[in-house]
């Protein structure tokens, strides 16, 4: 059952029109972890953890496809009141913002 609402920002959306079908899968299946189990979505999701970064801010991120390249994804806690999250980075392990 759908408890977190999952957003994507105008940049990652415009990111997931350049993945291939597989990556797009495994974005699904995160997104749907996440919208489920919220900002945290479990040991399933290799590499998953905190980035440090400002103060007051709660970024994660983890590998959704491995190899070369290895594709992750980022999101960000905006409202855990509203029970909001926002992906913010979606694409090869080394364009993203960490």
């Amino acid at each position: 059952m759908k408890q977190w609402n999952v957003e994507f920002s105008r940049k990652a959306a415009k990111q997931v029109k350049k993945l291939q079908p597989d990556v797009i899968f495994a974005l699904r299946l995160l997104v749907q972890d996440l919208e489920v189990l919220g900002p945290a979505p479990g040991k399933g999701w290799p590499n998953y953890g905190k980035l440090n970064g400002k103060q007051n801010v709660d970024k994660r991120h983890c590998h959704l496809i491995k190899g070369k390249p290895t594709y992750v994804c980022c999101w960000e806690l905006i409202d855990k009141k509203i029970k909001l999250m926002e992906v913010y980075y979606v694409g090869t392990h080394e364009k993203a913002p960490y």
